[in-house]
């Protein structure tokens, strides 16, 4: 592969940048045209499109995605029973926001714990980086529960997992990963078809779904 690098590639890493860094940086827009279709074309929400993203380098920046999909679903699961148990004391939002994401951080070390314990070493070994990235998830989760309700929260929390799972196994697709690094100019075909996007005016996928009988009566 070495030999069929981009010379602009080749660049970078001469000038000290890692291939990885580099091959990441070019997965960006990749995966953010990915997130940008399955909301604007397939109609899943998530929670925008820069969380479905961080979560999904999160994903990355673990030793493999169980854990990090363990640790998603603990952080949610943390947030929501913590909101229940800090209701009756009608706190203000951002003292209560830090005690979640303080209890929230001592799950997460529990956690690692246990899995060092359990000779879980990969859930152990987990950096700094993901589980940051996935504790902050925390502030997003309350607040759409406090405003849209805790179905809705839910909702946009297994959507935004979803779309994270599926930008990890794009960003870490083989041939992809190869394809960048000979063809890095590529990423500019993400300009056009985002364009496309933000035209887009037709019904979405699940709206389809969810009219579907109106749609066949008209």
């Amino acid at each position: 592969m070495e030999n069929d690098i981009h010379p602009i590639i080749s660049f970078f890493i001469r000038e000290g940048v890692p291939l990885k860094t580099v091959i990441l940086i070019l997965m960006l827009p990749l995966i953010a045209t990915l997130i940008a279709l399955l909301r604007q074309v397939f109609g899943v929400k998530a929670f925008g499109i820069y969380t479905p993203l961080i979560i999904t380098f999160a994903f990355l920046a673990t030793n493999g995605i169980r854990y990090g999909i363990f640790i998603f679903v603990a952080v949610i699961l943390s947030g929501m029973i913590m909101r229940f148990v800090l209701k009756p004391f009608r706190l203000l939002y951002l003292p209560r926001v830090a005690i979640m994401i303080s209890v929230v951080a001592m799950v997460i070390l529990i956690m690692l714990t246990l899995g060092g314990s359990l000779k879980r070493t990969g859930l152990a070994a987990v950096s700094i980086f993901p589980i940051l990235i996935m504790i902050t998830l925390v502030e997003k989760f309350i607040a759409v529960q406090i405003e849209k309700g805790n179905k809705i929260a839910f909702k946009l929390a297994l959507e935004t997992l979803v779309i994270s799972i599926a930008g990890y196994y794009l960003a870490s697709w083989e041939f992809l990963i190869k394809f960048l690094a000979i063809y890095p100019w590529t990423i500019l075909f993400t300009l056009p078809i985002n364009v496309l996007l933000g035209k887009w005016t037709g019904l979405r996928v699940s709206e389809y779904l969810r009219f579907r009988e109106i749609i066949k009566k008209s």
